[in-house]
């Protein structure tokens, strides 16, 4: 729940605290020119988190998982006009 994931104009970072005090952070630039595809998956009944997969020249797959409150239809819209 301490991970975080922040969408501008360029790019997706995404933050992964890790350890018990939460010290040791690993933040992780996405460009979207790097994206070659992506998918997006919407929460559901069962399954409320919604999620952002993104396949890079070079890094290959990254997933994100958002919690159902976030318009993961928008962040998908924002990576299609940055990719198409």
């Amino acid at each position: 729940m301490r991970d975080s994931v922040t969408v501008t104009d360029k790019r997706i970072v995404a933050l992964n605290v890790q350890g018990m005090t939460g010290k040791k952070k690993d933040y992780t630039s996405l460009p979207y020119g790097k994206i070659e595809t992506f998918s997006v998956e919407t929460a559901g009944t069962f399954d409320l988190d919604a999620e952002l997969e993104l396949w890079f020249s070079g890094l290959g797959k990254v997933k994100l998982e958002f919690k159902s409150d976030v318009d993961i239809r928008w962040i998908g819209h924002l990576v299609g006009s940055k990719v198409l």
